[in-house]
């Protein structure tokens, strides 16, 4: 995979790693169609090869990650004291999003 950016002013077409975030003429291509890229007449093509290294996950990858984790499983504050559901009387609802429920068994 990889992104296809034009510098029109200096007649090049990049050829890079994926972007990070979409640009409005950016393209990704497919690897096959990235190696198979031709340029018009009088352009020229700059292949970027990014260093291998860099594809690996870093230590702030691992920590964002981590922390993402950490936040999710994190009780919420403002989460609802349970609710016996009269439709399900053996249960208690326990989360609400949007229309969905969890339910929780009555011990």
């Amino acid at each position: 995979m990889a992104t296809l950016t034009y510098v029109y002013s200096d007649c090049t077409a990049v050829l890079g790693p994926l972007a990070t975030y979409a640009e409005p003429h950016c393209y990704d291509l497919c690897q096959k169609h990235s190696e198979r890229l031709t340029a018009p007449v009088g352009w020229e093509i700059l292949r970027l090869e990014p260093d291998p290294d860099s594809l690996k996950p870093s230590s702030d990858d691992i920590e964002a990650l981590a922390d993402a984790v950490r936040e999710a499983a994190r009780p919420r504050e403002d989460a609802p004291t349970p609710v016996e559901v009269s439709d399900h009387p053996s249960s208690v609802e326990v989360s609400r999003k949007g229309h969905l429920r969890v339910l929780r068994a009555i011990d």
